[in-house]
């Protein structure tokens, strides 16, 4: 089976929303409690930054943060290479920047596993967008979308893409919810998504 599979990053490949929620404590005061950050980021970024009515030079210094951490900190998700081994190609499509992204997967040995990264540089409209979907989707037919917020299987839904939710049961409309890779493993071992109707 061949199985193109356009991955987000944050959340999904790797566990880093610890690092955002610890370093926006740092701005927000030790009064905000790390589960409301938790919520207010399973939604969006950009839904944080107004939530929290963040100025441009607090979201500046949140991101030079991230920066400054060692990419050893963003720990992968348990079983995900195993699912990377098991896909033709991989893509990422990530507000984040691309090369931050590339910097973490360096680290780790898997950019070899990526065929192409959009991030935030590529200047896409943000996801719910369907922009980079759609360019992706156009010149290698993406299988899989796998995500853990809404705006991530949106623009896949929009394109008839089929859609796995990653440790979000909270988002309708996904094909799969799955709470670890292994999970992931069994259900691709036991059928071909693309034959699922849509």
């Amino acid at each position: 089976m061949t199985l193109n599979i356009l991955w987000d990053f944050d959340g999904t490949l790797v566990d880093s929303y610890r690092i955002y929620v610890a370093n926006l404590k740092k701005v927000l005061g030790e009064h905000v409690h790390e589960q409301e950050i938790m919520s207010n980021l399973k939604i969006s970024f950009s839904h944080t930054i107004e939530h929290y009515k963040l100025s441009q030079e607090q979201v500046h210094g949140i991101l030079e943060m991230g920066q400054r951490v060692h990419p050893s900190e963003y720990r992968p998700f348990a079983g995900v290479e195993h699912i990377l081994q098991k896909a033709e190609r991989n893509f990422i499509v990530t507000h984040n920047s691309k090369q931050e992204i590339i910097r973490i997967l360096d680290h780790y040995g898997w950019l070899p596993y990526f065929s192409e990264i959009i991030g935030r540089e590529d200047r896409f409209p943000k996801k719910p967008a369907d922009s980079a979907y759609s360019y992706l989707h156009d010149k290698h037919h993406i299988d899989l979308v796998i995500g853990d917020r809404e705006l991530d299987i949106i623009p896949a839904k929009k394109l008839g893409i089929k859609t796995c939710m990653f440790q979000n049961l909270l988002v309708p409309g996904a094909h799969y919810y799955i709470e670890s890779y292994e999970q992931l493993s069994r259900i691709l071992d036991l059928k071909d998504v693309r034959q699922l109707v849509v």
